[in-house]
């Protein structure tokens, strides 16, 4: 097991950055993904590689302007800017000037946070940056860059992509970060000694491919092969009163959305793939009044704007057609603290800490369940996209499901592998353990079967038709009794292996 951390992954954003580091002219480059992903770190690795270039670091405040000003400033007197070529900025204008000047100096200036100029009091900035940014693309010995680094994806389209925006059109280069692939969480998972397909899981419902808080893992000492791995990381990462991510989800973002949005996330996240009638009901029992009516507009901030909320049809399902939508919470660090890791957090104020962990691991086994089909449909994606011929697909990975208005006809199905040019469709089912795979293959034969019945299945008629299951790990007696019934069977760790 290594006894220090690395950086996994991030191979081909790493080199997109140095070949726009390299071109030997000016730049303007919008990096954006969520919080934690790693935005910063993949620009520092890059400034460390490139010594011949003076850097400009700020984190830009979500204040008014005096608050962007003071941090700046400050920027300036610690990175130790030449005071007499840069004087300090007194308001948003000199301040673009200040980037320009800086930018023709050869600095590359990194501006962080940068979705908070779409406030309304910081937003005549992005007129005064225009002004610098075209000044400096017409400049042939302009040799410095800008970076601008967001993690409100709304508000940095708003910003640089609305075209009633002065910086429209002004972005020569683009890069979305997003969470790690399982190769490089493979990566990481070897070097440090975790074998087990289900710790596997638990982290990644968890923390998905967020490199930052596998690096709190680390630093607290429980990113290791360890048989009580559960109880070890929510404890210290989260139910400690030093715990890094105690209060990561609050200082994130929920303080921004108490009450009504708060409350629908909720809803969401304790029923995993919920129709807009079940919120609905379910938010019936806090407010039937005014609220109740505005429960559309609200969603659609959370899933517009904020994408922390995704609306998902069944494969083949038509975008017109809402009553068969099903509302999901997209991260999984804020569908597992919604769904099991806050209200043992508080109920640890009152009651001892190891019983709440443990109550808390064991509505996490929940949570795992619903993020472990998701863990599937994106390695299978991944495995395809690398040529593995046991599962290629010509389109997007997707559930289906009915809305029968008699429930016995009901037909549900975890995950449909497509191809097309083969001429194949695999229906698969996902199930946390391989005695659940057992004890549901009558009724899942039952779904399969009701399905190709379907209008939508019909299409698959002349297809050869095969029935694959996953679970973390298998047995090889479970395997056997499961290709008895028709099924390829694999275990998570068995993709992990293909990788």
């Amino acid at each position: 097991m290594t006894a220090t951390w690395d950086f996994y992954g991030r191979r081909a954003e790493e080199a997109e950055l140095r070949k726009i580091a390299d071109r030997g002219r000016w730049f303007f480059c919008e990096i954006s993904g969520r919080r934690r992903i790693g935005k910063t770190t993949l620009v520092n690795r890059l400034l460390d590689r490139t010594k011949d270039k003076k850097i400009f670091y700020v984190q830009i405040p979500d204040s008014d302007p005096s608050g962007v000003l003071k941090s700046v400033n400050d920027a300036l007197e610690d990175l130790d800017v030449p005071r007499a070529d840069f004087p300090l900025p007194r308001d948003l204008q000199q301040f673009a000037k200040l980037i320009g000047r800086l930018a023709a100096k050869e600095y590359f200036v990194v501006l962080d946070e940068f979705q908070y100029f779409h406030r309304k009091a910081l937003y005549p900035f992005c007129s005064y940056l225009q002004s610098e940014v075209d000044r400096l693309r017409s400049r042939r010995d302009a040799t410095g860059g800008l970076f601008v680094l967001g993690s409100i994806h709304n508000e940095m389209m708003a910003v640089l992509e609305d075209r009633r925006s002065p910086l429209f059109n002004r972005v020569t280069d683009r890069l979305e970060i997003r969470h790690l692939d399982f190769a490089a969480l493979k990566e990481m998972w070897l070097a440090h000694g975790i074998m087990d397909p289900y710790q596997h899981l638990f982290l990644w419902s968890l923390f998905e491919g967020i490199p930052k808080f596998y690096r709190d893992c680390f630093e607290q000492g429980v990113l290791r092969r360890d048989p009580h791995y559960r109880e070890t990381i929510l404890r210290e990462l989260f139910f400690k009163g030093s715990s890094p991510l105690r209060t990561e989800a609050d200082n994130w973002f929920l303080n921004e959305f108490r009450g009504r949005y708060e409350s629908l996330l909720k809803i969401i996240a304790a029923n995993d793939g919920c129709s807009h009638a079940r919120i609905m009901e379910e938010y019936s029992k806090i407010d039937s009044g005014t609220e109740l009516r505005q429960i559309g507009g609200y969603l659609s901030v959370l899933e517009s704007k904020f994408q922390i909320i995704q609306r998902r049809l069944p494969v083949f399902g038509s975008k017109g057609v809402s009553r068969k939508s099903r509302y999901y919470v997209v991260d999984n660090f804020l569908s597992s603290w919604l769904g099991a890791i806050e209200r043992q957090i508080k109920a640890a104020r009152v009651r001892p800490m190891d019983v709440c962990v443990k109550t808390c691991s064991q509505r996490l086994e929940t949570v795992e369940g619903h993020a472990f089909e998701k863990m599937v449909r994106l390695i299978l994606e991944e495995l395809s996209r690398k040529g593995d011929e046991k599962f290629q697909i010509t389109s997007r990975i997707e559930g289906y499901w009915n809305r029968p208005e008699n429930l016995s006809r009901n037909v549900e199905i975890d995950l449909l592998l497509v191809n097309d040019d083969a001429k194949t469709l695999r229906i698969v089912t996902c199930k946390r353990s391989g005695d659940q795979l057992l004890r549901d293959r009558a009724d899942f034969d039952g779904h399969a079967a009701a399905f190709l019945r379907t209008q939508e299945g019909a299409r698959f008629s002349g297809y050869a038709i095969e029935k694959m299951a996953f679970a973390p790990a298998l047995a090889a007696g479970t395997k056997k009794k499961l290709a008895e019934g028709g099924y390829q069977a694999f275990g998570f760790d068995e993709l992990l292996d293909d990788l």
